[in-house]
């Protein structure tokens, strides 16, 4: 039942707002979305399920607001920048996407383990994908890094030494961006820092 899947996910966001994730409770978060506790423990199994779920949302969250990111100004550096500037702004905003990237799991939290976590048969599809390995911070990198390519080389190829300076540049930007998460520039933004230092990729 997805609306009652996302309606569950909405509450235990809101909670977690509210109170550390230890002093969340099942029966509250299946209150707050109008359900029972039966349908909760149904779609997520447990408290650690609903966990990896609601992580792996906001994770998806993050990924296509670097998508949409990617498909704004034609200028490759723009692109770029209005990525590292998602990055910032999703970090900024929204403390599991910036534990995330991270790896710096605060104790109000929850902090579900990254591997993969045996899913019963009859778990829904959407619980099964959330049982799957959870992306790492090095696994954002590499993701946004290489989508970043896939998206500015377009629907050709480029020559060998074009390609892998815009691999480097699409590098810098992501690992730039992180760092303005973990230390934010006193002056200006990441993308005041990467106009300065990026240089401008060829598109196809």
């Amino acid at each position: 039942m997805p609306a009652a899947r996302e309606s569950l996910l909405d509450a235990a966001c809101t909670a977690l707002a509210r109170r550390p994730w230890s002093a969340v409770r099942m029966v509250d978060v299946a209150a707050s979305a109008g359900v029972s506790r039966q349908t909760l423990y149904n779609e997520f199994g447990s408290k650690e399920g609903l966990a990896r779920a609601l992580v792996r949302r906001e994770a998806d969250g993050y990924l296509a607001g670097v998508e949409r990111a990617l498909s704004g100004p034609s200028d490759p550096g723009e692109r770029l920048t209005a990525t590292a500037e998602w990055m910032m702004s999703a970090a900024h905003d929204n403390a599991l996407v910036r534990a995330m990237l991270t790896g710096c799991w605060s104790e109000r939290l929850p902090a579900p383990t990254l591997t993969a976590v045996t899913s019963s048969s009859t778990a829904a599809p959407a619980q099964r994908r959330a049982d799957g390995p959870l992306p790492s911070p090095g696994d954002f990198v590499s993701l946004v890094r290489d989508r970043a390519v896939a998206v500015l080389r377009g629907a050709g190829p480029l020559p060998p030494p074009d390609a892998a300076e815009l691999a480097r540049s699409c590098e810098l930007a992501v690992r730039l961006a992180l760092s303005c998460v973990t230390a934010p520039p006193t002056e200006g933004g990441v993308g005041d820092l990467l106009r300065s230092v990026l240089p401008r990729p060829s598109a196809a």
